[in-house]
């Protein structure tokens, strides 16, 4: 199913690419961006997520600087069957977490300073469990591609406002063709967002909690970041909303409706049903 979810993604981002040759310079141009295309997909699927760790500034993130951090890591990693992922650290205030990497070999797992300052072992153990349950679900292949694909459907709508309002020597009425992409490319980029389905995120939360064993310690983890969140959020590209466990930006009233997380009240109620069936 991932490999469907993935392909689709890449397609959505080569249409918009050949809907804007085809404006642009109409066959010729349909040709130099599925050149474009094909570039930008090749690099989304084995860069993506060195682009997203380094989008965040994330550094490795030694053993000897948080011991029992990579010993948590290599504990459930052997529990869930799957190679200990990289470490990295990314050196902002809020508490939050994602994984990424296009397969177990080239996993990476990223935490902030904020989450070490602000959570306990036992919460930080339960957000470990939930990213690597990410790892083992092959979720990080589509997330950073899903990432990289979003940054470049932004990128694309910034092109089309050039085009329309700075771009000199061109027919206006051709200008104004571009006016559906500025609103649509961003649109795009949400619904890319979206396919990476809330029901991965419950989906991680639950394999996490069972394996770790600890689902209210998850559960009190995300009502920390959660809250802090809300009153902290960082300045980032909302198309690497879905990476985090939970979104660390601030949110309209759109972009609430289109979450791509679930509501972190109906993730804890699920984690605490699964505590009570632990027991």
């Amino acid at each position: 199913m991932s490999y469907i979810r993935t392909a689709l993604l890449l397609g959505v981002l080569t249409g918009i690419l050949l809907t804007i040759g085809w404006v642009w310079q109409g066959m010729t141009g349909m040709t130099i961006f599925l050149v474009i295309a094909f570039a930008i997909n090749f690099l989304a699927y084995w860069f993506s997520d060195k682009i997203v760790l380094a989008m965040y500034r994330a550094k490795p993130l030694q053993k000897s600087d948080e011991p029992k951090l990579h010993k948590a890591i290599e504990s459930l990693s052997k529990e869930m069957g799957i190679p200990k992922p990289k470490v990295y650290f990314v050196n902002l205030p809020v508490p939050n977490a994602f994984a990424t990497g296009r397969n177990y070999k080239n996993a990476a797992i990223a935490v902030t300073a904020g989450l070490l300052k602000n959570l306990n072992d036992e919460e930080i153990e339960g957000v470990i469990s939930h990213e690597l349950s990410h790892v083992k679900n092959r979720d990080t292949l589509i997330s950073t591609i899903a990432a990289t694909i979003a940054g470049a459907i932004a990128y694309i709508a910034q092109i089309a406002w050039y085009s329309l309002f700075l771009g000199s020597g061109r027919r206006q009425g051709g200008s104004l063709i571009f006016l559906p992409l500025i609103v649509l490319a961003p649109m795009a980029a949400m619904l890319i967002q979206l396919a990476i389905t809330r029901t991965r995120e419950f989906a991680a939360d639950k394999t996490g909690a069972i394996i770790s064993k600890k689902p209210l310690a998850l559960a009190s983890a995300l009502e920390k970041i959660s809250k802090i969140s809300k009153q902290h959020p960082i300045a980032g590209n909302d198309a690497t909303a879905h990476l985090f466990i939970v979104n660390p930006f601030k949110g309209d009233v759109l972009m609430n409706l289109f979450s791509t997380h679930p509501p972190v009240e109906a993730r804890v109620s699920k984690l605490r049903e699964i505590a009570k069936e632990l027991k």
